[in-house]
């Protein structure tokens, strides 16, 4: 673009503020504004990450921000309230719907109740009050409840100074009871301090597979009130196969198949799996290797497990047939040794891969040519596309893909922090791997720019199924400099068929142990063009074992990894149930989370589930809003708007 071309483009935007602000009067007001707003204090940003489809327990932190609401209750009533009330309270601010009829059954007369609605409204008031303290007053009146802004807004701003109100204020609060309002209105006080507590979530990453629910999670951030989302290996995975990648819709059946997940296929999605049961049928049998796994809270029948097993084989032999063209049509990918079901010798049940030979059990290769390993038998190529089509006609799937899309981003660089689900692809010496797309090497990050590029690529292209982009969503599930999966091959084949467990390590990118090191961390950051010195990297994908004594905050608080276990498949490994992070204008605490039990639990005896808080770091000066993505637009704002007021109204 021209300079012409960029001073024309001014004009015409100068011209259009003009309309919005046709008199000098209201852009000075709109200029003052906006420079007031830059000297609040930054929002709180709450981090989550691995949320892998359990809804209760994301619900919760979400909820309850990680204890930041239970902590401004006690900040507020610790010399006036006991434990049990200030977890009382905080019960009603998660909970309010089931809390209220709790308590309202305790109360034998109405006039004890209607008291105790007095004085609930009040304390949430005070509440609302002390949360909403660093936000205009303008943002605070979007975040209360529609139907009674009014109310609140004369409750929270009341003034009797010279005692001609006092009659007005009690009488405001004894109609909201006497018309039967005190439900609605402590319920809907109640979200206004979950909102105001969390300025801004960040999901960095995997909000799909292994547990049961993440369409749920879904619909919740569809309707968070200002979200983000780093996209995780898993959420490609589901990308890629409304894109129209079929070897990615194998692998999410094939890993519903395996946590007894097909729900949210069938049920969830509304996706037909009978054409893949009835293939199932045919050809299968049962096999160990195949069973899924247990639900502590779900028993299944012997012909349910029987079910899902024959299914779980039909569509990992599916799997690992489409793996085969893709393999072979992109030598850049460097895929060669994964060419699995063309190492095997089917006379002697056994495999050769990466030198050594290993005997197979367990085998179910009932629909395999042994002359084209990769040859889907018609009824398999019949089966895939039907998934296919179904999934893709899915309107409630694409809702949540359209909006992973819009709200989603490979990594992103936010208040001078790196978020990123994976890794950045190193060699052991750090220096950033290299990868070939489609002719030309890339590295850092415009490898990783790349990959966006062609999820995005596939995702507005979804007919066409074996292009260069469908496939790379594929390969960053798999691929070894995908910054995604992070290893160097992905051992699924072995794990099923291989009793020798030396042939399922997978070798991790040297990224996870020089993450360790805070150079290695500030070469990183420079790669993203972040202050080395004040950025850090916010990672998930990969569980921190606290109970091995691990630790989360690495690199002298360089590098924060805030995976450790949301997924109920690995808290036996990480001995907790998942890290968030807060980061307010004081700085950065992470929280561990115990097992999230009930939602009953902490309505009957105010469990919150939380362990001890560990300070990251404290700002030396107080961050504001000035010091934030936010207000670098901001001040763009206030930069046009005194253009304007110098091109318009000042001769």
């Amino acid at each position: 673009m021209t300079q012409y071309d960029n001073q024309n483009l001014k004009e015409k935007y100068l011209n259009l503020l003009a309309e919005k602000f046709d008199e000098e009067e209201k852009v000075a007001t709109e200029i003052i504004n906006l420079q007031s707003i830059l000297d609040l204090p930054k929002g709180t940003e709450h981090f989550v990450s691995d949320l892998h489809g359990e809804y209760h327990a994301f619900q919760h932190v979400l909820r309850n921000g990680s204890g930041n609401v239970r902590a401004k209750i006690h900040d507020i009533f610790k010399d006036t309230h006991s434990e049990e009330q200030i977890s009382e309270l905080a019960a009603l601010v998660y909970y309010p719907e089931e809390k209220l009829k709790l308590i309202k059954n305790q109360f034998e007369t109405k006039a004890d109740l209607n008291d105790w609605y007095i004085e609930t409204i009040q304390q949430m008031i005070h509440l609302i009050s002390y949360a909403s303290s660093k936000y205009t007053r303008s943002k605070l009146r979007k975040a209360l409840p529609k139907q009674f802004v009014y109310i609140i807004e004369e409750l929270l701003y009341k003034s009797n100074v010279y005692n001609n109100k006092t009659t007005y204020y009690e009488t405001i609060v004894q109609k909201i009871n006497s018309l039967g309002q005190s439900d609605k209105l402590i319920t809907g006080l109640a979200y206004t301090i979950q909102q105001l507590v969390v300025d801004h979530l960040h999901v960095v990453g995997d909000i799909y597979d292994r547990g049961p629910e993440p369409d749920k999670i879904m619909e919740t951030l569809i309707n968070y009130h200002s979200v983000d989302i780093q996209w995780g290996n898993h959420d490609v995975l589901w990308i890629g196969a409304y894109a129209g990648s079929k070897v990615c819709l194998a692998n999410i059946l094939r890993i519903c198949a395996r946590y007894d997940n097909l729900d949210i296929i069938e049920d969830a999605y509304g996706i037909n799996l009978r054409p893949l049961v009835n293939l199932a049928e045919k050809y299968y049998r049962d096999n160990p290797a195949f069973y899924p796994k247990q639900h502590a809270e779900k028993k299944l029948s012997e012909d349910e497990k029987l079910q899902i097993t024959k299914i779980h084989q039909a569509i990992a032999i599916i799997q690992f047939k489409l793996e085969s063209p893709i393999i072979k049509r992109r030598p850049s990918f460097d895929m060669e040794e994964r060419l699995v079901l063309e190492k095997v010798d089917y006379y002697k049940q056994e495999i050769t891969v990466y030198g050594h030979s290993y005997p197979l059990e367990n085998t179910c290769f009932e629909t395999i040519n042994r002359a084209n390993p990769a040859e889907l038998i018609e009824e398999e190529e019949e089966v895939i596309n039907k998934l296919l089509l179904s999934v893709q006609e899915s309107e409630k799937l694409k809702r949540h893909m359209n909006f992973l899309m819009k709200k989603g981003d490979l990594y992103l660089k936010y208040n001078g922090n790196l978020l990123i689900h994976g890794c950045i692809p190193v060699d052991e010496h750090g220096n950033m791997e290299e990868m070939e797309i489609d002719g030309k090497m890339y590295n850092g990050r415009e490898l990783l720019d790349q990959f966006e590029y062609h999820i995005r690529e596939s995702f507005s292209h979804k007919n066409e199924t074996d292009d260069l982009s469908t496939d790379l969503i594929w390969y960053l599930w798999t691929g070894k400099y995908s910054s995604l999966f992070g290893k160097r091959a992905m051992t699924t084949f072995e794990r099923y068929f291989i009793k020798d467990k030396a042939s399922h390590k997978e070798e991790k990118n040297p990224y996870y142990y020089l993450r360790e090191d805070s150079e290695m961390c500030r070469k990183m950051l420079e790669e993203f063009n972040l202050d080395p010195e004040q950025g850090r990297i916010i990672n998930g994908h990969t569980p921190v074992k606290e109970i091995d004594g691990e630790n989360p905050i690495k690199a002298n608080g360089k590098m924060i990894v805030i995976d450790g276990g949301f997924s109920k498949a690995y808290q036996s490994t990480t001995g907790i149930a998942g890290y968030t992070l807060l980061y307010n204008s004081f700085g950065m605490q992470l929280v561990a989370h115990k097992h999230f039990g009930t939602k009953e639990n902490v309505l009957l005896n105010g469990a919150d589930e939380l362990s001890v808080r560990r300070v990251v770091d404290e700002e030396l000066e107080r961050k504001k809003v000035r010091d934030t993505n936010i207000g670098a637009k901001l001040q763009e704002e206030i930069n046009m708007l005194q253009e304007l007021m110098s091109y318009r109204y000042i001769d």
